[in-house]
């Protein structure tokens, strides 16, 4: 146990010199913020939804500017296409002959696309397709992506961190629920504070250049790898390892729970989320320089991990219930170990 606290106390270091270097660049957004970090360590992907100007996009890139790693960005727009992401195919002698090459290769030659980086920003993602969102789910899950007949494995670490404006407003389209069960976290960016706004105006980040913000590498690839890794050894009780599972168990049989809000409820979470909470809870637990995970580092991430798993009905969205409502009930309702 020594050793592991040894670990914890190594590993915080980096950890929190990235939330310092973060919080520096994005004002007023501390929970973003926490998710982002959380997502980096546990090594799942977060979808951030919020309004346009609440630095979303800035989050995301000045986290990738706090490493060596690779990152792309994709705006994702109506006319964007499976290929633009993933690449192509092409006939290797007619790339040649544009390129103004004399030699004549046959064959084809890959085109890679942006998916192909450490830290791929998915920007307004529900502006295009289901169809093109999709074109996701593959690198998202299995870190590999299919062009042709080929299959490429994706470098490591591989994170996909995506922005969404909120579902209601004109030219977005819903996610599929099978590509929304992908992502670890949905976290909700909101307006900033008033006293956060003020420094915001000090720091007036809109106005310069992003190279103008004097933001350092802290941690490399490799370290970022020893530190997932870790966090797999954090410690988890039995009786915790329950209270996760009982949590699932409530979103998808909440009757058996007494919740209220059972009514509204259209299905619930997969194991996807089980071990989603189980993984999160072990980093939250890290990122609070313990080795073991306590009951409070499980509600602490149960609606960035939980929200997006719970389906409501119709009758619900009409009431103006939400899937936050649902998950505060459960928290409520099912006993602490």
């Amino acid at each position: 146990m020594a050793d592991v606290d040894q670990k914890v106390a190594h590993y915080l270091t980096y950890i929190q010199e990235l939330y310092q270097e973060l919080s520096k660049v994005v004002i007023g957004q501390e929970h973003a913020v926490k998710i982002v970090i959380l997502s980096l360590i546990c090594d799942g992907h977060t979808l951030l939804e919020g309004k346009p100007g609440l630095a979303k996009t800035l989050l995301v890139k000045t986290m990738a500017s706090l490493n060596s790693s690779q990152f792309s960005r994709i705006q994702f727009t109506p006319d964007l296409l499976p290929a633009d992401i993933l690449g192509m195919t092409t006939l290797a002698n007619a790339f040649a002959a544009m390129s103004g090459s004399k030699t004549k290769s046959k064959g084809e030659e890959i085109i890679k696309g942006p998916i192909f980086s450490n830290f791929v920003l998915a920007d307004e993602i529900n502006r295009a397709s289901p169809k093109v969102q999709s074109a996701l789910l593959e690198a998202m899950q299995e870190h590999q992506v299919t062009i042709g007949k080929k299959t490429y494995p994706l470098s490591k670490p591989f994170l996909v961190f995506a922005t969404q404006n909120p579902i209601e407003e004109s030219g977005t389209y819903e996610l599929p629920a099978a590509q929304m069960d992908r992502f670890l976290f949905k976290t909700k960016v909101d307006y900033p504070d008033i006293a956060s706004e003020e420094l915001i105006l000090d720091a007036n980040v809109t106005t310069k250049e992003f190279s103008e913000l004097s933001i350092k590498s802290v941690i490399d690839a490799a370290k970022i790898l020893e530190i997932q890794s870790f966090v797999k050894e954090i410690q988890v009780s039995v009786a915790i390892k329950k209270y996760i599972v009982k949590l699932i168990d409530a979103t998808r049989y909440p009757k058996k729970y007494d919740l209220e809000l059972s009514r509204y409820i259209s299905f619930g979470s997969s194991p996807r989320g089980s071990i989603g909470l189980y993984i999160a809870a072990k980093a939250n637990a890290l990122l609070n320089g313990q080795g073991f995970v306590l009951p409070q580092h499980v509600k602490d991430v149960a609606y960035d991990v939980l929200r997006h798993r719970i389906k409501i009905n119709y009758e619900g969205v009409a009431e103006k219930i939400t899937s936050d409502d649902v998950i505060k009930e459960i928290l409520a309702k099912v006993p602490l170990p």
